[in-house]
């Protein structure tokens, strides 16, 4: 966990300093020291860590998760234009934090201690609204009477105290005392105008306002028990007695509305829990909570057994549970998904093609599917097959450098050179790393197959791909 926040740390120092010749007046407060489109650069300095840390959830379940909710939330936020990507740390810690150019990281500790999926949006509404309302570049811009080298000091800091704040405390001696003190004051007025816009994009969103307030006394209770042991998000976003009575003001002036739990929530709540620590300490936790009935939905409970069974290789016992959940409770996607993985680990071959394509006639654009799908055609060699499935969703999800992949590995298996090289060239372009993306679009330039048609193809995109490069290396220089 800290080598990635080190080394996203380090992306974004990078970043900061290719604009420092380019910042502008800082006499002139009205102007912002990062624009629009260097937050963007910096974004896709961070997402390139993200795309390849094994700190990061890769499970596309929870990525789907995470994202979907995300962007219902964007949808009623105050700026269309800008662009948001979500991602989930696998840390115990209760948090979340936003970055420059709408990057916004949520730790597991954070979905499992809610109580409502109203919980999670809160958080993430707040999250946006930080985005939205720029405090990050204001809170930078601020500092009109300081050096260049102590804003982005604080610029530094700020990043670090969304991630650790431990971290952050030794960042931010590295710019001035004053400079520092000024921004924590100016960050408290933040954290209440993220509230005010972050519960209006909560409620038009369609979820229950007085999530907010419940969600702030959800991180209290975690405090309580030891002094110094509140929850990292309240370390990161200071709760004040003003802030929870301005949003308490807010829920009793709004109609109250009851909100139904999205049934993925408590899926997804309960394969977090069903994948962390070891296979039997996890079958022991949910054996012993339907035991006892300790639970909120019994479907979600079984959920996570089954899923915790298939860690621990004991398939007959997932087996079960996944037939209980096919006869008591809803269809859902991740049930689905669930069964098509318990026949494939089984060697059940046909069972497992029958599943996915009954599956996916019910849920289409389901992307865990999709991906099983793809990699069941793979492994019984129908790769063109895969390969029509692939290019087929890649109209849906256009940006998924995972279905590049898979095509990679397809048209390795017909040893089509061109196809393959190309495929894997647009994989790493969608993980934000262009040096790896120009060596492969050359490897497909130089290949001897592929007809003249597709070779057009590779040499345009190469072309299109070193000019990207030449740009950003020319603005590094500057």
């Amino acid at each position: 966990m800290m080598k990635f926040k080190i080394t996203l740390l380090a992306s974004f120092f990078c970043c900061l300093s290719v604009f420092a010749n380019e910042l502008p007046d800082l006499g002139d407060a009205s102007q912002l020291i990062i624009s629009a489109k260097e937050e963007q650069a910096i974004a896709k300095a961070i997402l390139k860590e993200v795309a390849v840390s094994p700190e990061i959830v890769q499970d596309i379940e929870v990525i789907d998760y995470l994202k979907n909710l995300g962007d219902r939330l964007v949808a009623y936020s105050p700026n269309k234009r800008q662009q948001f990507n979500f991602f989930v740390v696998n840390e115990s810690s209760i948090n979340a934090f936003a970055m420059l150019g709408g990057v916004v990281g949520v730790h597991t500790g954070l979905i499992l201690a809610s109580n409502s999926e109203s919980e999670v949006a809160s958080v993430l509404g707040h999250e946006i609204a930080h985005v939205t309302q720029r405090h990050l570049p204001r809170m930078i811009a601020q500092q009109k009477n300081d050096s260049i080298k102590t804003v982005l000091g604080i610029a530094l800091a700020l990043l670090v105290a969304r991630a650790n704040p431990q971290l952050s405390a030794g960042t931010m001696t590295a710019a001035s005392a004053m400079g520092v003190q000024k921004q924590l004051d100016y960050t408290r007025e933040h954290e209440k105008e993220a509230d005010r816009v972050g519960f209006q994009i909560l409620t038009d969103a369609g979820f229950d306002g007085r999530s907010m307030v419940s969600f702030f006394n959800t991180l209290q209770r975690g405090s309580r028990f030891s002094e110094g042991a509140a929850p990292s998000f309240l370390r990161t976003h200071p709760i004040t007695t003003d802030r929870i009575s301005d949003i308490s003001n807010r829920v009793k002036e709004s109609r109250y509305r009851q909100i139904p739990d999205n049934p993925d929530f408590i899926f997804i709540k309960s394969k977090l829990r069903a994948t962390n620590g070891t296979p039997q300490s996890a079958v022991d936790t949910f054996e012993g909570s339907i035991k006892d009935k300790r639970y909120m939905n019994e479907a979600a409970e079984r959920y996570g057994l089954a899923i915790a069974y298939m860690r621990k290789s004991d398939f007959v016992r997932a087996r079960q549970e996944v037939e209980w959940l096919k006869m008591n409770s809803k269809k859902n996607a991740l049930i689905e998904t669930l069964a098509c993985k318990l026949e494939v680990s089984t060697n059940q071959p046909t069972q497992a093609l029958n599943h996915y394509l009954k599956a996916l006639n019910i849920y289409p654009n389901y992307r865990a599917l999709i991906y099983g799908l793809a990699e069941h055609y793979l492994m019984t060699n129908e790769t063109e097959k895969s390969i029509r499935l692939i290019n087929e969703k890649l109209n849906t999800y256009p940006e998924d450098s995972y279905f590049y992949e898979l095509l990679s590995k397809a048209y390795a298996k017909e040893g089509k050179e061109l196809l393959q090289y190309q495929a894997q060239s647009e994989a790493y372009y969608r993980k934000f790393n262009l040096p790896r993306a120009i060596e492969q679009m050359d490897f497909a330039a130089k290949s001897k197959d592929g007809n003249f048609y597709q070779k057009s193809i590779v040499e345009s995109r190469l072309k299109q791909l070193k000019f990207e490069s030449s740009f950003e290396d020319t603005k590094d220089k500057k």
